[in-house]
């Protein structure tokens, strides 16, 4: 029996990434979009390509009614998820002075309360599998130190963190990994409209990461060999600190 796993955010980005680089590695995947279904599709057909198994499932992260509706439903059907990889998300950056209160909750909605409304239909099934599990969160070197117009951002980022540390405590002695991932800046189409030649003066590394260089640690922690690794936040970031 194939292992399941879930990643939300999966229609582009390092969701989309994860996906493909989970492909060929023998789990059954889980696709997530909100709203953008034609790349989600194009994400499926492109893990089937490579020899993979999906299917997709979409809700509004930061909706708990919707999200719980659509867990609960194929967890019943289909049966728990080994391996759950919070990567969804949002931002709205502006300088905390002219930060406007929907730019706030919008990103802290989705963002941090995501975490909860994706991860509490999908734990217990994980402990009453009694099969273990691995727990993967996306936080952010924002999350970590801060960021220039990401108050809002790095707030919600940095509660992922918290949460996950705590998270971790919890589930260990189930033999459920919990861990996040503080990317730096990597090449997406959240990164697309930055000063990039700016930026890359902050990283030793003098370029932005790949989305490949995430997945390729996701599916790290997801094996079997990552099996004594908890309640961790590793940073993909060229060196940025």
């Amino acid at each position: 029996m194939n292992k399941t796993v879930l990643i939300t955010g999966a229609s582009r980005g390092i969701g989309r990434a994860i996906a493909l680089y989970l492909a060929p590695l023998g789990y059954d995947l889980v696709l997530h979009y909100n709203s953008n279904k034609e790349a989600a599709e194009k994400t499926l057909k492109e893990v089937e390509s490579l020899g993979g198994h999906a299917r997709i499932l979409s809700f509004d992260i930061s909706n708990r009614e919707d999200a719980e509706k659509v867990l609960n439903a194929d967890i019943e059907q289909n049966g728990a998820y080994y391996g759950v990889i919070c990567n969804a998300g949002i931002n709205a950056d502006n300088p905390f002075p002219v930060m406007d209160g929907e730019s706030w909750d919008k990103v802290l909605h989705t963002n941090l309360d995501g975490l909860y409304n994706v991860l509490h239909p999908c734990v217990m099934p994980m402990i009453s599998a009694r099969r273990g599990g691995r727990i993967i969160a996306m936080s952010s070197i924002s999350g970590v130190m801060g960021n220039r117009g990401q108050v809002n951002y790095a707030a919600s980022k940095a509660g992922i963190i918290g949460a996950v540390k705590s998270l971790a405590v919890e589930l260990a002695k189930r033999n459920i990994t919990v861990n996040c991932i503080a990317p730096g800046v990597i090449e997406t189409d959240m990164t697309a409209d930055l000063p990039i030649e700016e930026i890359q003066k902050m990283i030793p590394m003098r370029r932005m990461g790949l989305p490949k260089e995430i997945a390729s640690l996701v599916a790290y922690l997801l094996s079997d060999d990552a099996a004594y690794i908890t309640r961790q936040v590793i940073s993909v970031n060229g060196g940025m600190i």
